[in-house]
């Protein structure tokens, strides 16, 4: 079968349906490709009479560290994920025909498809790899192929807010949940610079990342509009500015693979809080022109293919990029030296095989976020204290699987999280089934 065949046809999804917000998807989908690229540009590897070796070209060369305001992209994941629950809801449930429980069940069975697929791989994987590979090997490989699902932990309890988030009826109360949210964040940036431990900023990760998730609802109900958008953009630049600039925070927004200093993204601060309040209102000034762009046959398919196989881009970005790189190293033509006269040709070759790669992956796999599975993807339609139930278990299910992120399937502070986590998602798809009737 030709590769192309594997491609839905244009005419299956050249109708978005009435009213659909082509620009959110658009926001997702380049959100996406900026993330995966980057990844690729990050990434420094070789293997020599050393072994392995993997470095980060922001630790190689920090003044690039500025650049990662540009590509710290992932507010706009969280403002799109905002916006299309607030699309899905209906606050009197009539229309919806769901509970709140039930209704975030209904996102995790798409959401966690694909995910299911992943950690079976994965789980296989690092089973031949410790039995060839040895322990330490298979460790190592376990703690890196799970960390973007820190995304799925966080993204599974913040989203469980937008229901609460769409009885905000107006800019003034968008603008106070926002507030309160930012103040949060910085009086957490201060108890953990007080405790000197990470771990004691973790709240962070459900305070900032709700941030976008607040902007996205308030944009699909129609409560932010272009000017304000564009204002409060300009305060929260210029108040991130300030802090970087005053020495506050580091400057970057990724990971650099440094220890020194104070990570923005693990767990997040106050300065990519602002982040993550600029950027979305951004793109809500911009989305009139996104739209229209989108509404282009041409345009569209491609946006269309790419959202529906969104999680299989994320997912398989990090293997793909592995595949590319050491396919490259084999032939004497890895991107290592960061001072060597060829390094950025060869760093765009390699972006090149990895498209190539990432588009034969994204083929093979992308159909498996679409393939049901029995049981799982049965219709859920619970309400009353099962729906309460099924909902606070999604939310269980998000913080084992940031723990899983967190710690790698490396051992059993990463192996009981993710059994943790499948228990929890299990449960919370049983409470939510709907009953036979009698």
């Amino acid at each position: 079968m030709p590769l192309v065949n594997l491609l839905p046809a244009a005419s299956t999804v050249a109708n978005a349906g009435p009213g659909r917000d082509r620009a959110i998807d658009v926001a997702r989908l380049s959100a996406l490709v900026v993330v995966m690229f980057g990844h690729c540009a990050l990434l420094l590897a070789t293997i020599d009479d050393r072994g392995l070796r993997i470095g980060n070209i922001l630790g190689e060369l920090p003044q690039l560290t500025p650049i990662t305001w540009v590509v710290q992209v992932m507010p706009l994941f969280f403002f799109a994920g905002g916006a299309a629950g607030a699309y899905g809801w209906h606050p009197d449930g009539s229309a919806a025909g769901k509970s709140w429980g039930s209704w975030l069940v209904g996102r995790t069975q798409r959401l966690c498809r694909p995910v299911f697929w992943y950690l079976g791989f994965w789980t296989v994987a690092l089973l031949v790899a410790r039995l060839t590979l040895g322990a330490e090997s298979a460790d190592r490989l376990g703690r890196e192929c799970v960390a973007l699902l820190w995304f799925l932990g966080v993204y599974l309890m913040v989203i469980a807010f937008v229901p609460a988030l769409t009885r905000l009826r107006g800019a003034g109360a968008t603008a106070g949940v926002l507030a309160l949210l930012l103040a949060a964040a910085a009086g957490i940036d201060q108890i953990r610079f007080a405790v000197g431990s990470a771990d004691a900023g973790v709240a962070n990760f459900v305070i900032v990342w709700l941030i976008p998730v607040v902007i996205g609802v308030a944009y699909a109900r129609g409560l932010l509009r272009v000017p304000m958008a564009l204002l409060v953009a300009a305060a929260a630049l210029a108040a991130q500015v300030l802090l970087a600039a005053f020495g506050f925070y580091e400057v970057s927004l990724v990971t650099t693979g440094s220890t020194d200093g104070v990570s923005n993204v693990a767990p997040p601060t106050l300065l990519l809080a602002l982040h993550c309040v600029w950027m979305p209102c951004v793109f809500v000034a911009l989305a009139g022109i996104v739209q229209r762009l989108a509404e282009r046959p041409r345009v569209w398919y491609l946006v269309a293919v790419g959202n529906g196989g969104a999680m299989t881009l994320y997912l398989w970005h990090i293997p793909a990029i592995a595949v590319a790189a050491f396919s490259l190293n084999a032939v004497g033509l890895d991107a290592w030296d960061v001072h060597a006269p060829n390094f950025w040709a060869l760093l765009a070759l390699r972006a090149a095989v990895f498209a190539v790669v990432m588009s034969a992956t994204f083929l093979l796999l992308s159909p498996l976020e679409h393939r049901r599975l029995p049981w799982w993807d049965d219709a859920v339609g619970a309400a009353g204290a099962r729906s309460v139930v099924a909902g606070a278990l999604v939310c269980v299910a998000g913080v084992a699987m940031l723990l899983v992120a967190k710690n790698g399937l490396a051992g059993p502070d990463g192996w009981i999280p993710l059994v943790c986590f499948l228990v929890a998602v299990l449960a919370a798809r049983a409470c939510a089934g709907v009953r036979p009737v009698r």
